[in-house]
């Protein structure tokens, strides 16, 4: 008799970091909802290049501010199996800059996303998930020297990720359910407002190069499975160096 695939819910997972922890969680044999907000071409391409390999995937629209949302996205994925994983990847760094040259507004919007948004995820997956069950949470290296002149705010919250993750692994350890958080360095994705930004930055990383998404999906792949039963509270960073 076959054991049934578990599934794993992925937020943000159309494109960049979250498009390769969906391919990667999908060769590992994970069922993989697919989480986009408004990109859905290429989320129906990450769908449609899981099932091209033998896997199971569907792609569900979920904006991760919006608990009623949440909730939604987290029935439609229960529905489809025993959701074993999450994995809150989403987020958002589109005050790029200097602090004094960015719109309040525009910074306040980041912090919800990056910061209030997984929390909100990690809330409206908690009655889906039972004991065994794993949550990623992505943060960002940004937090070891704080992006000045770039996006401080955005390293603030994703300090706050960090942290969230820690205590949230606390709060949940007796129910079995382990949380971690992976902090990437910088990769090469179209995350960055400049494009360039990636290469630009490599002679600061001690290897001497950006990330490529693969590598931050293994750290996640590894933290989804049984090989880390123990690691909860973990927060590991990949970022060549940093």
């Amino acid at each position: 008799m076959t054991t049934p695939r578990k599934v794993l819910a992925v937020t943000g997972a159309s494109r960049g970091i979250g498009r390769a922890i969906a391919l990667r969680a999908a060769a590992e044999g994970w069922s993989v909802v697919v989480g986009y907000r408004r990109d859905e071409e290429a989320a129906d391409a990450v769908a449609a290049e899981i099932r091209s390999r033998g896997g199971e995937a569907w792609p569900v629209t979920v904006d991760i501010t919006e608990a009623s949302s949440l909730a939604r996205f987290f029935a439609e994925a229960s529905r489809r199996g025993q959701l074993g994983g999450v994995v809150a990847n989403a987020g958002a760094a589109t005050a790029v800059g200097g602090l004094s040259d960015q719109d309040p507004g525009a910074l306040a919007r980041d912090i919800e996303v990056t910061l209030t948004g997984p929390i909100l995820t990690c809330r409206a997956a908690l009655d889906h998930l039972g004991a065994g069950a794993s949550i990623v949470l992505i943060g960002s290296a940004a937090t070891q020297q704080g992006s000045p002149g770039t996006y401080v705010h955005y390293a603030a919250a994703k300090a706050g990720v960090a942290m969230f993750a820690q205590g949230l692994a606390r709060e949940l350890g007796p129910a079995g359910i382990r949380v971690s958080c992976v902090e990437p360095g910088t990769v090469r994705t179209d995350f960055h407002a400049d494009p360039e930004r990636p290469d630009k930055v490599a002679a600061a990383i001690p290897w001497g190069r950006p990330g490529e998404p693969g590598e931050i999906a293994g750290a996640v792949a590894w933290l989804l499975s049984e090989d880390a039963a123990y690691a909860s509270g973990a927060v590991l960073r990949v970022g060549g160096g940093l």
